[in-house]
């Protein structure tokens, strides 16, 4: 099932990847009602037909990364709803083996498409408790504890075949740390991405630069960045990274509107600043700031949708 290209390899060589945008956005504009602790991953027990769906839409629009279903599908969210460990982890393998089925189809119908890899999402233990923790840190668990929350999910994704992990919407630096640790036990590469507090901080309040270590201490780390964040916060962030590592860098932001986790809903967006005074208000219009910051690979977070990928896609030159 892999695709037999390590994304590491496609960097080394000098390629700049478009990922794909919003998964539960595209499910909830094809009528999934996602006001629920698992969010997308409900949709693997109701509609997983639905999820191909949805990644063959982002292949077309010209992503080269489908990122998993699995960001809420986890052993503990699915036994709130009397679902054992062995069939979570089924539909852990499922979300695998959709993203799989839609590449599959798109390379059948596109003979000249790809490569295109699969990240297996693995979203931080905020997000299980679906209370907007994965935008504050607040929470403490233990090495041990991070490590036996996650550990079955990344098990059943290395398992089932990706390519590589996308370990994303991080807002802690120990949790981050405990996916490394992860990584090297299942000898499986992937990128680290994080929420953040402000330009120069994650979501926990580490600064950037520190954070940046993660990158230079274990080689399994291909890429590190943010994602779920501002658009405004974008090129700073990436700024902070760049200074403290040469690791290729990695954003996907939201659209643009600004995201409040308690009330849960939408504020209108901001223009982002960069250097030299430039701005923008899209993933297309933030494409080439990014790329002259180090951002190898780019793509899109909530309320982002195939067009706005596409609008990336096109402005991505891989040699």
């Amino acid at each position: 099932m892999p695709s037999n290209t390590k994304l590491s390899r496609m960097l080394d060589a000098g390629a700049n990847l478009t990922v794909d945008g919003a998964l539960a956005t595209e499910l909830e504009a094809h009528g999934c009602h996602l006001d629920d602790p698992l969010w997308s991953a409900k949709v693997l027990l109701e509609q997983p037909q639905l999820v191909k769906h949805v990644h063959r839409d982002y292949f077309r629009a010209g992503a080269a990364v489908a990122i998993t279903a699995s960001y809420q599908a986890t052993p503990q969210g699915f036994a709130r709803r009397g679902i054992d460990e062995e069939e979570a982890l089924e539909l852990v393998a499922l979300s695998v083996r959709l993203a799989d089925e839609a590449r599959s189809e798109h390379l059948a119908e596109n003979l000249g498409a790809g490569p295109l890899l699969i990240a297996g999402s693995v979203g931080p233990y905020g997000a299980y408790l679906a209370d907007g923790s994965e935008y504050r840190g607040n929470y403490f668990l233990s090495r041990n504890e991070f490590l036996e929350f996650h550990r079955p999910r990344i098990a059943g994704l290395v398992d089932a075949g990706v390519d590589f992990l996308a370990c994303e919407t991080l807002p802690s630096l120990p949790e981050a740390e405990a996916m490394v640790e992860l990584m090297k036990e299942f000898d499986v590469e992937g990128w680290l991405s994080f929420t953040l507090r402000d330009g120069g901080h994650i979501s926990d309040g580490t600064p950037l630069a520190q954070v940046a270590k993660l990158s230079r201490a274990q080689t399994s780390v291909v890429a590190i960045g943010v994602n779920c964040v501002p658009l405004e916060l974008v090129a700073p962030s990436l700024g902070a990274l760049r200074k403290a590592t040469d690791t290729p860098l990695i954003a996907y932001p939201n659209s643009g509107e600004n995201y409040d986790a308690v009330s849960k809903t939408w504020r209108p967006a901001t223009a982002i600043g960069g250097p030299g005074g430039n701005h923008a208000a899209s993933l297309a219009e933030g494409t080439a700031l990014w790329r002259e910051l180090g951002a190898r690979l780019i793509g899109g977070c909530c309320r982002t949708t195939p067009e706005d990928i596409a609008a990336v896609a096109m402005l991505t030159e891989s040699p």
